[in-house]
């Protein structure tokens, strides 16, 4: 039987700020709960949540999820894409390279993109992304781009194509430097996608050739975060009207009903994600 995955504090929490703002001294209440709280002291905490991108604001003594009344053309969402070395931070694999674009009201506002230094870079990364090892030699070293691109994120939405990677990529490399997690909402642009546009295949290669996107340098962090960028500027064209703030895209991307029929769309989980991590 399959196990039911448990909520973390903060989705039990994000969770009770969707439906209604929560009174300062009942969240500094409901933070003293959680048994894996950094600090004692729950205004600490709640200021920390701030600092790793959860986007709280306190009104009227009741603090409320930014996202949850902004409206979609009011948010700058932050497109992100990392080449690493491999795939498990804790096994000592890391970013090799990182770019992000932020995007506001149809615009493109600014932009983040850098090499990070590292000692082994497999032959057969090397020959999907091409970069190597002397490509990286005078790069600047993961610590120092974590904190930059942490100060560069802010509290923005996290917008990935195929977010799970990417988040819980940066993520754990943020912790294992000190730099606290990502709290950030965050958005993936292939359930978007899904619910968006028709379309055979949802990998990115397959979307870019759809929707006519010209970036080379597939398989590089920034070009391929630019490339997310039009996807999502693409997808959010095609938005039922009933979307209207942040936090309804991101329900819709989840729980929309998917613009072609599931058999066309999926052919098997572990196949379709397969597929998109090469397209």
């Amino acid at each position: 039987m399959k196990s039911k995955k448990i909520p973390s504090f903060s989705s039990k929490l994000i969770a009770k700020l969707k439906k209604e703002p929560i009174l300062f001294n009942d969240f500094l209440e409901e933070i003293s709960k959680n048994g894996e709280r950094f600090f004692d002291s729950p205004e600490l905490e709640f200021e920390l949540l701030i600092t790793n991108g959860l986007p709280l604001e306190i009104e009227e003594d009741r603090v409320f999820l930014k996202t949850s009344k902004t409206l979609i053309n009011e948010q700058t969402f932050c497109i992100v894409d990392i080449e690493t070395n491999g795939s498990n931070v804790n096994k000592g694999h890391q970013i090799i390279e990182i770019g992000a674009v932020k995007y506001k009201d149809g615009e493109i506002i600014d932009s983040f993109e850098s090499l990070v230094y590292a000692k082994n870079i497999p032959e057969n990364i090397q020959e999907i992304t091409k970069i190597t090892p002397k490509m990286l030699e005078n790069a600047p070293v993961i610590e120092k781009v974590l904190k930059e691109f942490k100060i560069f994120l802010e509290d923005d939405v996290f917008v990935a194509h195929d977010i799970k990677f990417d988040y819980n990529f940066i993520s754990s490399s943020f912790k294992k430097y000190d730099l606290g997690k990502l709290e950030n909402r965050k958005l993936c642009t292939i359930d978007l996608a899904r619910r968006t546009i028709k379309s055979e295949k949802y990998g990115l290669g397959f979307l870019k050739e759809l929707l006519n996107i010209n970036i080379k340098n597939h398989h590089r962090a920034y070009s391929d975060a630019l490339s997310t960028t039009f996807i999502l500027q693409e997808s959010l064209k095609s938005l039922d009207k009933s979307v209207k703030t942040v936090e309804d895209l991101i329900d819709f991307s989840k729980n929309a009903k998917p613009v072609m029929p599931k058999l066309e769309v999926n052919t098997g989980a572990k196949k379709e994600s397969k597929e998109e991590e090469t397209n």
